[in-house]
């Protein structure tokens, strides 16, 4: 079994508020978990307006679909005008 992880560091311009964030935040997670098949979690920054580090998670048996399907995922997010990637990385356990 092949874990993939995909953390993104991101900046939300327009935030001024952990409720702003948290909208932005939940519109991410929906867009991906009813696309894809994947976990979502904020990991780092949750006291920050305009901050955040998020988690993205998804499992298979090759190496192969794991890391097309989170390759996918980024493509999805990057594309966004509501934040900015300034950072990620891909771990495959």
């Amino acid at each position: 079994m092949i874990i993939g992880i995909l953390t993104i560091e991101i900046i939300i311009p327009a935030s001024g508020s952990l409720k702003e964030k948290r909208f932005v935040l939940n519109s991410i997670r929906d867009r991906i978990k009813n696309k894809f098949n994947v976990a979502f979690a904020e990991i780092e920054y949750l006291d920050k307006w305009q901050r955040s580090r998020i988690g993205i998670v998804t499992l298979g048996n090759e190496y192969g679909f794991v890391e097309k399907s989170l390759r996918k995922v980024f493509s999805a997010l990057d594309n966004s005008s509501d934040f900015e990637i300034i950072k990620y990385e891909f771990e495959y356990v």
